[in-house]
């Protein structure tokens, strides 16, 4: 079985404290820090955006994982690279066209970080076969976009076996990611099915031992 790198979710902690959960994470083995960006209309939800990104960016040694779910991505995704994100992930559901999203693929790049390309629950993970040579990460929503402390969907499984495979089959590097929904049980059954990075909210923040939550999803 795999081991993951864990991302722990912003949404989960305490923004009046946001400086000293990250510090806690970190030192707790966290391997990425995922960091949800919503805008109220592609989901239902406000969070943080780019000033919040840019002073965080600098205050830990984890891997910046930036989630926008926007539905202006192509506007955006130079800033946010260029205020710390290292993979930078946009929504399919958010492009008009196939086109629209190579074009963000090719501004992240350009702007000198990592494109990563999501789907909700519904969406056929099919849909992001076109652009896997180009992505260096895709991310799987296991559940619905929007708010954490969300039940799993049971069948994000299926999407990651037929993502492995199919990266598997044709030597790519694109990274698997999982949101949503994870605890101990569930990342054991993504890690299962292929899984690179699980996304923690709840169960790493919430947790009264954070790192041993985190050596609980990695193993």
């Amino acid at each position: 079985m795999k081991t993951a790198l864990i991302a722990p979710s912003l949404l989960s902690a305490n923004f009046a404290h946001l400086s000293d959960d990250i510090h806690i994470v970190q030192e707790a083995g966290a391997d990425w820090l995922h960091f949800d960006v919503m805008d109220g209309h592609f989901v239902p939800n406000i969070s943080f955006g780019l000033p919040v990104l840019k002073d965080i960016a600098a205050c830990h040694n984890m891997v910046n994982d930036v989630h926008i779910m926007i539905s202006n991505p192509k506007e955006f995704a130079k800033q946010f690279v260029e205020a710390g994100a290292d993979y930078l992930t946009f929504h399919y559901e958010a492009c008009q066209s196939d086109s629209e999203v190579f074009e963000i693929i090719d501004i992240i790049h350009k702007a000198g970080g990592k494109a990563g390309l999501s789907v909700k629950p519904e969406t056929p993970i099919s849909v992001v076969f076109p652009f896997l040579y180009s992505l260096d990460l895709v991310l799987i929503m296991s559940v619905e976009p929007g708010f954490g402390g969300q039940t799993f969907i049971a069948d994000s499984l299926a999407k990651i076996l037929r993502l492995r495979n199919y990266i598997d089959e044709n030597e790519l590097k694109t990274l698997i990611e999982v949101d949503g929904g994870i605890n101990e049980e569930t990342s054991r059954q993504c890690r299962k099915m292929g899984v690179d990075v699980l996304v923690a909210g709840s169960f790493v923040f919430g947790a009264s031992d954070v790192k041993k939550a985190i050596e609980e999803l990695k193993v």
